[in-house]
């Protein structure tokens, strides 16, 4: 049956000559993965460079509820990403924010709220002229409302740490290293409240730029259950500086 959804590209894997196996989150379905034919020919009705991480779809594709691999009918960018790919800064950023969603999302975890944020967001971060060193970190603060653990903020005004581990803000300091120190929390509790779509305007010298990237990752991995190793982050940060 055909099913038409929008979705956003997450992983591309080389199959046989001119065929891939791309993993994309869709609107309706979730996590999916597709078997796509042809798309390194000339005249392909499903070209490689839509495929790229993160550019946004619309498609129409056959779905069978139980299936591992299913196929697209077609695709169109939509909209077309502006200045993402050409921008060295907003790329490597998409770079990053791309390896954690795919890290997160499990398979066929369907989530329409999560997948208008992330959609939204990257219209916002392509759209955006200015100010956007900072915008993966408030973005990763603002998922884990959708992953499950978005902390609780009811106590931070009686909170001098972070703990990592447990996900709690707390007056004592935690006992073992997976924190946010006291002269880091104010600014740790300003990401995830800060409104993602005023992004530009958040400040933080390169020190703390550096130090909330580590415990964002640090916070993703204990978390989520073999979140395994981020790589992606070290480029970006090469690019910050």
């Amino acid at each position: 049956m055909l099913h038409k959804t929008k979705g956003i590209v997450l992983k591309i894997t080389d199959y046989a000559e001119n065929s891939i196996i791309a993993k994309i989150l869709t609107q309706k379905f979730g996590m999916q993965t597709y078997m796509i034919n042809g798309v390194k020919k000339p005249k392909a009705k499903i070209r490689l460079n839509m495929l790229q991480p993160l550019h946004l779809l619309d498609m129409v594709v056959y779905h069978k509820p139980n299936g591992n691999m299913q196929r697209i009918s077609d695709a169109r960018s939509e909209p077309i990403l502006q200045t993402i790919p050409y921008d060295i800064l907003k790329s490597s950023l998409v770079m990053f924010i791309n390896e954690m969603i795919y890290k997160s999302v499990k398979e066929q975890h369907e989530d329409e709220m999560m997948f208008e944020f992330i959609f939204k967001s990257i219209e916002w971060l392509d759209a955006a002229d200015e100010g956007i060193t900072n915008f993966h970190l408030i973005f990763l603060s603002k998922l884990t409302r959708f992953l499950g653990f978005y902390p609780d903020m009811s106590t931070i005004e009686k909170s001098a740490f972070f703990d990592l581990k447990h996900g709690v803000f707390t007056r004592q300091q935690p006992s073992h290293i997976y924190l946010i120190e006291e002269q880091f929390i104010k600014k740790w509790i300003d990401l995830f409240l800060w409104p993602l779509d005023d992004f530009n305007q958040f400040k933080l010298d390169q020190k703390s730029r550096k130090y909330f990237i580590k415990k964002l990752i640090d916070y993703y991995t204990l978390q989520i259950e073999n979140f395994g190793e981020v790589k992606s982050h070290l480029i970006l940060e090469e690019v910050l500086e």
